[in-house]
């Protein structure tokens, strides 16, 4: 496992293993890795034969300089996390006037994709998102990349970003892992003081019992109900709670429409934000 900081090395790497025939995956990360980031890993490493993994927080993707500011890092215990994994042959730990020697000017379209949910609560979120990983996407040149199923929307305006500016990448999506009461893994987690981290397990706890309700009220009652039982919480404010297509993030109306829907959600606990989301049949 190579420790690799600036482009130009990493670059020089990437250009030796092309007569390899190896298959490339890659793990973008922003650190503080927990088993939901090495789950990623684990899948990358079922199947590819060479994985590049970045630890980067990336700036541009913050509306919120005090989120920046307070985002946990840890550099030593994630690379001893990494270092268990044979197949991963770089973890790419540049500095930020290493990625953005100059600010990044470009504006990407992602038409609706990025202006409900995260993107509204958000603003910009998607674009510094797009940003950060056209730019990794560039200099790893990966066959895969892994994402988790737990930043949904994200999954899905990578996904147009790939088809946009036409890579020749197979975007994985990988299943969420959770805390054994449910709490789905995030770095943000660890920022939840106890108390704050018992009420956290009601998201999922709420998300599990809305689909059992899935057949018993209709779409918009539902989303009205998992909004009252969060709301009830008094440590639990809610940002948004909707029932979109899984492909589109189209708001879904009607249990008759025929794509999957997804339920996804965002609260604060105390001063942390948190996201989950879950797939109904």
């Amino acid at each position: 496992m190579r420790l690799v900081k600036t482009k130009q090395e990493l670059m020089k790497f990437r250009k030796e293993m092309e007569n390899t025939r190896k298959l490339i995956g890659f793990v973008p990360t922003m650190g503080a890795l927990h088993q939901g980031h090495l789950s990623l890993v684990e899948e990358a490493c079922e199947q590819t034969d060479s994985i590049f993994v970045s630890i980067f927080v990336n700036p541009t993707q913050f509306n919120d300089p005090a989120d920046l500011k307070i985002y946990p890092r840890n550099l030593d215990k994630d690379l001893e996390l990494l270092s268990a994994y044979s197949k991963i042959d770089i973890v790419f730990i540049p500095g930020v006037k290493e990625i953005y020697p100059f600010p990044d000017q470009r504006i990407f379209d992602f038409g609706y994709l990025d202006k409900i949910m995260e993107g509204a609560y958000r603003p910009g979120h998607f674009n510094g998102v797009a940003q950060i990983v056209s730019i990794f996407f560039d200099l790893v040149r990966p066959d895969k990349v892994f994402f988790g199923q737990k930043d949904f929307q994200q999954v899905v305006i990578i996904r147009d970003l790939i088809r946009q500016l036409k890579y020749n990448i197979e975007l994985v999506s990988c299943p969420i892992i959770r805390e054994p009461d449910g709490l789905a893994m995030s770095s943000r987690n660890q920022q939840l003081n106890p108390e704050e981290r018992k009420h956290a397990a009601l998201i999922y706890r709420v998300l599990f019992m809305a689909k059992t309700k899935a057949n018993q009220m209709d779409v918009n009652k539902l989303k009205e109900w998992i909004t009252f039982v969060l709301k009830s919480d008094p440590l639990i404010d809610v940002e948004y709670v909707e029932i979109v297509d899984s492909l589109n993030l189209k708001p879904v109306n009607d249990w008759k429409y025929p794509g999957q829907k997804v339920c996804c959600i965002a609260v604060r606990i105390g001063k942390v934000r948190l996201i989950d989301n879950l797939l109904f049949p």
